[in-house]
């Protein structure tokens, strides 16, 4: 059975555990506020909050229903525009922030951006309008109707100044963010967290995490498919150090990584990085280990751990420990056995001197896969490369680790004439084709440029 809330409603469904929150919602609540889109995470017309005991508060965040199985929102509370909408037709503070700023137009997608922004609303991290801004990155208006929808966001972002020490869910009753009944929300949740649960996984059963691609790939499949849902075991979403290293479980999400101090602390570039993945909710659902194990030849996270040269912590009997830039054998094809999963993920923890760097090129700049993306780590001893990790994707049928390419940078100065070098031997190691993302010519001179693009960004005195 999954024990969920649904906006005020209390439920106990033995539905399966793989049918989309988006189908739950709409066609057995027949709460129709919430649209159904692209079902591929992209437009987010179909965007709801859920928010989650973390054992003193709920933390209230957005994500696309259209990819999120019931099983994620197991002992969460989900809320719908009909979660929100006060009574006599009455409006909240950012569905009126719409109506003076004219921020609809046809209105299909209104209801996902005033999701969005109540979740920016209600996160007591998030204030002023750039950040309000950054909160609908995931939301597409059809009708074009952006400038008046920043507005919009604007006069949220505003309605945050001036907290008076009210603490972060009582600040957003009093702005009417959000109506009263949220105050019982916490309570109940910790209700349903303390229930025992003794439901087993079926075997054998496929591994899902956030589901942010698999659901796009296998929709309908996977509403009945045996699964074993990975998002909600707190052991799996660690990030910690331990002495030298640093640890991150398989179902950490993209947000989870943007908001710990010991990434922050290690990568001071972190929120340029991984802000140029996807959007705020894919964010929010995406899970390392999902993006790893789809092994795409472009996953901007697998590229991102590449050079750092990472290890695979894999959840076997006995463990084992695998470098992950031997873990992709071919196109889709990884050094896993089934029923195998990737438990973390572990690195050493940069030190003095060590510098890195994380560039995209991509169609536009959120919501999409890239054409070329790449990674540069590099320990610095003086003026010399010590230690160099260079990695790539997009030019061959798996994530690169440029072996050749790192090893030359080793014992250099850095210079132009090193650089143009470098270049030449990335080039003997990439192997791009031809598709709609761009020509093989394309992918190239992308990767020359990119390679060019972590040394400029590094070293700005070049």
């Amino acid at each position: 059975m999954l024990d969920f809330i649904l906006n005020e409603q209390s439920i106990r469904s033995d539905l399966p555990a793989g049918m989309i929150l988006l189908d739950f919602i709409r066609y057995h609540r027949r709460l129709m506020g919430t649209k159904v889109g692209c079902r591929e995470g992209d437009c987010g017309a179909c965007t709801v909050l859920v928010g989650e005991w973390n054992g003193h508060s709920v933390r209230y965040k957005s994500v696309c229903s259209c990819l999120t199985p019931l099983a994620n929102v197991r002992g969460k509370h989900v809320v719908t525009v009909e979660g929100l909408n006060p009574p006599q037709n009455a409006l909240t503070a950012v569905q009126q922030a719409f109506v003076e700023t004219n921020g609809t137009q046809c209105g299909f997608c209104t209801v996902g951006f005033v999701l969005s922004l109540t979740g920016f609303g209600l996160d007591a991290n998030a204030a002023g309008a750039e950040q309000a801004i950054t909160a609908i990155d995931g939301n597409i208006c059809r009708c074009t109707g952006y400038k008046s929808i920043e507005r919009a966001a604007a006069l949220v972002a505003a309605m945050k100044q001036g907290k008076n020490g009210l603490p972060p869910l009582e600040f957003a009753i009093a702005k009417n963010f959000v109506p009263p009944y949220f105050r019982e929300i916490p309570a109940r949740l910790a209700t349903i967290a303390e229930e025992p649960r003794s439901e087993q996984p079926p075997e054998p059963a496929e591994p899902v995490g956030g589901g942010t691609d698999l659901y796009v790939q296998r929709h309908e499949a996977m509403v009945s498919a045996p699964a074993l849902h990975l998002a909600n075991r707190p052991e799996l979403r660690i990030i910690r150090q331990m002495g030298t290293s640093v640890e991150i479980g398989g179902a950490a999400t993209v947000t989870d990584l943007l908001e710990s101090p010991i990434m922050h602390a290690l990568f001071p570039r972190l929120e340029n990085h991984l802000k140029r993945i996807s959007s705020t909710p894919i964010r929010n659902m995406a899970t390392v280990a999902g993006n790893i194990a789809n092994a795409s030849p472009i996953g901007d996270l697998t590229v991102w751990f590449l050079a750092l040269n990472a290890d695979l912590i894999i959840g076997s009997n006995p463990k084992r420990e695998i470098p992950l830039r031997e873990f992709f054998l071919g196109y889709k094809t990884l050094a896993k056995k089934p029923g195998e999963l990737i438990e973390s993920i572990r690195f050493q923890a940069p030190r003095a001197g060590f510098l890195f760097n994380f560039e995209k090129v991509s169609k536009r700049t959120y919501l999409d896969i890239a054409s070329v993306n790449t990674a540069l780590g590099l320990q610095m001893e003086g003026e010399r490369i010590s230690r160099a990790h260079v990695s790539i994707g997009g030019v061959a049928p798996v994530p690169l680790y440029l072996k050749h390419t790192s090893a030359f940078l080793e014992g250099h100065a850095i210079s132009a004439d090193f650089i143009e070098k470098g270049q030449q031997i990335l080039q003997s190691e990439i192997s791009p084709i031809s598709d709609v993302r761009g020509s093989k010519e394309y992918k190239r001179l992308l990767a020359n440029q990119l390679f060019k693009a972590h040394f400029i960004e590094l070293f700005p005195t070049l």
